[in-house]
């Protein structure tokens, strides 16, 4: 998969840094042990998602013509070994 641009837009940096952001308050709050905390950062992570479809509606996704297609030798089915 060298050379793709899978992930490497400005939707998917932002929506995966605002989700890791909701990850680390959740881990926070739970070693805290304070589950309103931990709710409210799982509430970021999702909000993370969200962020990134919308951008990613916006076009700052990856185009639907740039989508990264198996290629003829990924799809064959494997030789069985003669002996």
């Amino acid at each position: 998969m060298a050379g793709s641009s899978h992930g490497h837009t400005p939707a998917a940096w932002t929506g995966v840094i605002i989700a890791f952001i909701g990850f680390c308050v959740s881990g926070a709050f739970i070693v805290m042990a304070q589950p309103v905390g931990f709710w409210a950062g799982m509430v970021v992570v999702a909000l993370g998602g969200v962020v990134g479809w919308i951008m990613r509606s916006m076009g700052l996704g990856m185009p639907k013509d740039n989508a990264v297609r198996p290629t003829a030798a990924a799809t064959r089915e494997p030789v069985a070994a003669e002996s």
